[in-house]
């Protein structure tokens, strides 16, 4: 079953569905007679039956997430979501609270799926604070799992996935860093032109450190660029790096 808030997304949807359907009906009547003769010889019982053992498409539903999901319980053995999560994160009118719409959705689909099953959900936070508020209602309603985020230092293929269960001691799926290709066998730490990690954490501490200050105070252009960017993650509003960033001033007459 899809669901979506928008109808243009269905009708596209839909769209897409017919096309499947109609690309599969001619290829069915392509076969040559000779094929055809040989399924009726196999089973005639069979016969003119395939299309009504084909899987079904699927619904297609028009529906706010926000306020619930119309399923009976226990109907779903998982659900997949692909940018649709983040908009619950915004009001357009006040009777609208993010939280609650978030608390009602969480609830409702803790509700629709049988137990064992999954859940994947692929959004975009506009802030860390969004990713905390989301990750925070699926725990408080019994959800278990967490964030992954695929290739984290990219700008343009990061994605955040809310990947959910029902059993605490299910482990989360790996995140993609972009180095899968240089990794042969499972052999990580040998893998050619990759850096690994010391296996002591306060040598990996040191070496993460942020930049310190000169002896006299002074900032450096490393430790105000560091500051930054550690502003930037948690999404205050922070001036751009320029060429005279960190540059010292004239002194004043």
């Amino acid at each position: 079953v899809g669901c979506d808030v928008s109808r243009d997304m269905l009708n596209m949807a839909n769209e897409r569905i017919e096309q499947k359907r109609e690309e599969s009906q001619n290829n069915d009547g392509s076969s040559s007679e000779e094929d055809s003769e040989d399924e009726s010889m196999k089973g005639q019982g069979n016969n003119g039956s395939k299309h009504a053992t084909e899987p079904s498409p699927g619904d297609l539903l028009h529906h706010d997430m926000g306020t619930g999901l119309p399923f009976r319980p226990a109907t779903f053995d998982g659900c997949i979501s692909i940018s649709a999560l983040q908009w619950l994160c915004y009001s357009n009118s006040k009777d609208q609270v993010p939280k609650r719409r978030l608390m009602r959705f969480f609830g409702a689909l803790y509700r629709v799926l049988r137990r064992g099953a999954r859940a994947v959900l692929q959004f975009y936070p506009e802030t860390s604070e969004h990713a905390i508020l989301i990750s925070e209602c699926a725990a408080r309603v019994g959800f278990a799992g967490g964030i992954v985020v695929d290739y984290p230092n990219s700008t343009k293929a990061k994605k955040h996935y809310l990947v959910l269960s029902f059993e605490r001691a299910t482990a989360a799926p790996v995140a993609l860093t972009g180095m899968e290709g240089a990794l042969l066998n499972g052999e990580r730490d040998q893998a050619a032109g990759v850096r690994v990690a010391d296996k002591d954490p306060r040598k990996a501490g040191k070496r993460n450190a942020a930049p310190k200050k000169r002896k006299g105070g002074g900032k450096t252009k490393e430790w105000i660029v560091h500051k930054k960017e550690t502003q930037r993650k948690k999404g205050k509003d922070t001036r751009k790096d320029t060429k005279y960033t960190g540059r010292k001033r004239p002194t004043r007459f």
